[in-house]
Order: structure tokens, then C-alpha cells, then sequence
């Protein structure tokens, strides 16, 4: 099993590899992005090799925690497919990081 990367090195490496995602916040401010902020556009927003980076980086039950943490809110930014999908995802392969009663 691959080791999980302290938070700060997993949010500066996303931050460079996948920059593009981040279009509206300056090149000085994007290594203070929240790792809720890199969550979301990545799932929302990246590719298959995007959220495999995030999930290999933070880990899969740490993403899981922050999605099922952001779904919770009123007020959801992510996509009704993206929902769906990583909610099903995340249910299977991150048991543990999960909130079943999110949804």
C-alpha cells in the first residue's frame, strides 16, 4: 500500500500538476488552496488521471470524508452525476471514510 502524503506536500503537488482546474485564483494564492477547494474541482472538474492523482496522494478515505462532508452542506456545488458517481464510488472502496446517511 502506497503511503499517504502529509496534507500540505499532497495540496502543493495537485496544485501544480493540475493548476489549469484553478484558473481563477492567482499563481500566488493557488499553494494556499484548502484541500475542500482541490477536492471539488478535481472531482468535479478533472479527468480520470486527476482523481487518481488526488486519491493516491491524500488518500481514498480522506477524500471520501471531505466529498461526504461537502454533500452534506445546503448549498452542494458538485454536479448531480458526480454525486452520484462518487458517492457509489466511495461507498465501496472506502468503507470507514464514509457517510452513509449523507445522501
Amino acid at each position: 500500500m502506497k503511503s499517504v502524503r502529509t496534507n500540505k506536500t499532497a495540496r502543493l503537488e495537485l496544485t501544480r500538476r493540475y493548476g489549469d482546474l484553478f484558473w481563477y485564483v492567482s499563481e500566488e494564492e493557488k499553494e494556499n488552496l484548502s484541500m475542500d477547494a482541490i477536492v471539488e474541482a478535481i472531482l468535479n472538474y478533472g479527468d480520470l488521471e486527476a482523481v487518481r492523482q488526488l486519491i493516491g496522494l491524500a488518500g481514498v478515505k480522506t477524500v471520501a470524508e471531505i466529498f461526504f462532508r461537502q454533500i452534506r452542506n445546503k448549498r452542494v456545488n458538485y454536479f448531480p452525476q458526480v454525486v452520484n458517481f462518487f458517492t457509489l464510488y466511495f461507498h465501496r472502496n472506502a468503507p470507514g471514510g464514509t457517510d452513509r446517511e449523507a445522501v
